[in-house]
């Protein structure tokens, strides 16, 4: 875990809040091979590697938000062609061309953005969300909030982690 020795109040807390989540993560990934970290072993179609490209991929989106705003919803229908649905469980799994040392390299980038953020942006500027089917309109987030929604997603999944690693071999990252 890093320190922020400069920061004080909120964004230090924020920024170590993150930190330990992160570790957590990190750490389930620990001496897997690419094998295993590709692995489903769960009924859960979840992967300790699909489930850290998949929270460096949601904590750059929310980063992104964060630093510019809104954007684009969701559309209010999607076709769920074979495609689609393809793109989608491929969010949570290595493909093909992914190594575990890739996604974690990748989530280190993204992790150093969003820090670096969480230091210099307005806490207290609010953003709409996009449109999505599941929030009505008019929706506005602080980007304190989108900072503490990335530790929760990012502690969720660590969790999630958690148990697909103790599956696979037995270690656990806490007790």
């Amino acid at each position: 875990m890093t320190t922020n020795e400069n920061l004080t109040g909120e964004r230090a807390d924020i920024l170590d809040f993150l930190a330990k989540h992160r570790y957590f993560l990190r750490h389930t990934a620990e001496g897997l091979t690419d094998e295993q970290a590709n692995t489903r072993s769960t009924v859960s179609a979840l992967t300790v590697g699909g489930l850290i490209k998949h929270v460096a991929a949601t904590e750059k989106h929310w980063a992104e938000f964060a630093r510019n705003g809104g954007g684009e919803g969701v559309p209010e229908e999607v076709e769920f062609t074979p495609e689609v649905i393809a793109q989608w469980e491929n969010q949570f799994r290595l493909t093909e061309t992914e190594t575990l040392a890739g996604v974690l390299a990748e989530y280190e980038k993204v992790a150093a953005e969003t820090d670096e953020l969480v230091k210099t942006l307005d806490l207290d500027a609010s953003y709409e969300l996009p449109a999505a089917p599941w929030q009505p309109p008019g929706v506005f987030w602080t980007v304190r909030r989108v900072f503490l929604h990335i530790v929760a997603e990012t502690a969720q999944h660590a969790g999630h982690a958690d148990i697909i690693r103790e599956t696979i071999d037995g270690q656990k990252t806490m007790g």
